[in-house]
């Protein structure tokens, strides 16, 4: 069908969904935006499938049924999906420490972290202008867990967490290839272990073979006018410390050399490494369909209900509450997922498990209702959680359960 301006949608809803259809549209009708998809799995039955716009809107070249977007810290989701896997295998404890599998971590004072505490961004490890970052090719996995390892922690692990934007994906990815019997990197585990069995498309690392005609255009805030409003959305304290180079907020956000720059992600290298932090890129009915595996505890996927019942428990703060030290806000973290809480409330309870992106999308599991949320969007909003094209759609579903 086409809208205003002719744009095109398409898709469909189960019966009973129909308001979330209506939301989608508005969306483009009246919340600015470009290009985007949302699909929901219910019991691994997809109950909303929903895409259009545009993949970029210079060309006017349309979102079709197979686009893929980018879903930056989205990413780290997936990557802690994969790790819970191989919790569900025994092949790691949540509560063992971090050296136990991977020695060379125990340098600089860490040799007590505790994967759980790693997984809670407690470990002190957010900050990047110590990580030896000269080239692009350092974000990826083989090269960043090096420089990882031999830093030391920021603060007394467990004392409090910041939000380790740009290293948990990497941290997750080398306990991963410790871990498994075969030793696989994150990206290739991903594949073959929950990509492959759910017929689900998602990279962590985008192999050469997909076309760039797939693939949409990121547009960032760019207008003045849209930033500074942008901007008072964020914590005052955040805005502040952004402008201190030595605060612990700029020296885990702002990367000297850009290479985390929204454009960048236009382009393959950053596309094409391993870094599960942020360049998570794939089709958001297959997203979808991932989580809502992990909520109904699919049994091609083998996830046990031990390891179910970690992913759903609620989070335990550190010793100093909830309280993040670089997103300036309160975020419940567990397992390397954002859970249900005050003011980021999803699915039913604290059981349901997910991560936002930067811009707006989201992706999460919730297990209650056995269900599986995706949202994605090529238009960025400012900041990462709530971002109101998502949260209508996310308020539209749950009045339709």
């Amino acid at each position: 069908m086409r809208i205003k301006n002719n744009i095109p949608i398409h898709g469909f809803v189960a019966p009973g969904f129909e308001l979330v259809k209506e939301e989608f549209i508005k969306n483009f009708t009246s919340r600015g935006e470009v290009g985007a998809a949302f699909s929901v799995y219910i019991n691994d039955e997809p109950v909303v499938d929903l895409w259009g716009g545009y993949r970029d809107r210079k060309t006017r070249a349309e979102w079709e049924e197979d686009t893929l977007v980018q879903v930056f810290s989205a990413s780290k989701g997936f990557a802690a999906l994969a790790l819970s896997l191989a919790h569900s295998r025994g092949n790691i404890d949540y509560d063992a420490t971090v050296c136990t599998y991977w020695p060379e971590f125990a340098q600089n004072g860490k040799e007590k972290i505790t994967v759980r505490q790693l997984l809670a961004h407690q470990a002190g490890l957010s900050a990047l202008d110590r990580l030896n970052i000269e080239n692009l090719e350092d974000l990826d996995t083989s090269r960043l867990s090096q420089s990882i390892a031999a830093s030391k922690p920021d603060w007394e692990v467990g004392k409090f967490h910041a939000y380790h934007a740009w290293t948990i994906g990497t941290l997750i990815a080398e306990l991963i290839r410790r871990t498994d019997p075969k030793h696989r990197t994150l990206k290739d585990f991903f594949k073959e272990e929950i990509a492959e069995p759910l017929n689900a498309e998602f990279y962590i690392g985008l192999p050469a073979e997909i076309s760039e005609e797939r693939i949409t255009t990121i547009e960032g805030i760019n207008h003045p006018i849209q930033l500074l409003k942008g901007m008072t959305k964020l914590p005052p304290k955040m805005l502040l410390n952004f402008l201190n180079s030595k605060s612990l907020v700029a020296r885990s956000l702002v990367d000297p050399k850009k290479f985390v720059a929204n454009n960048n992600f236009n382009h393959r290298p950053i596309l094409s490494i391993e870094f599960p932090s942020g360049n998570g890129v794939g089709q958001v009915r297959g997203m979808a369909k991932i989580y809502g595996a992990f909520a109904s505890r699919a049994k091609i996927l083998g996830l046990s209900s031990l390891t179910l019942n970690e992913l759903s428990m609620g989070a335990t703060p550190p010793k100093e509450g909830f309280y993040d030290h670089v997103n300036c806000i309160d975020i419940a973290y567990s397992l390397g997922f954002w859970k249900h809480f005050s003011n980021m409330q999803f699915g039913r309870s604290e059981s349901s498990f997910g991560h936002p992106g930067a811009g707006g999308s989201f992706c999460f599991a919730d297990p209650d209702e056995g269900l599986g949320y995706a949202y994605a969007m090529n238009k960025h909003g400012f900041g990462m959680a709530n971002e109101p094209r998502e949260l209508a759609l996310r308020h539209a579903l749950y009045s339709c359960l």
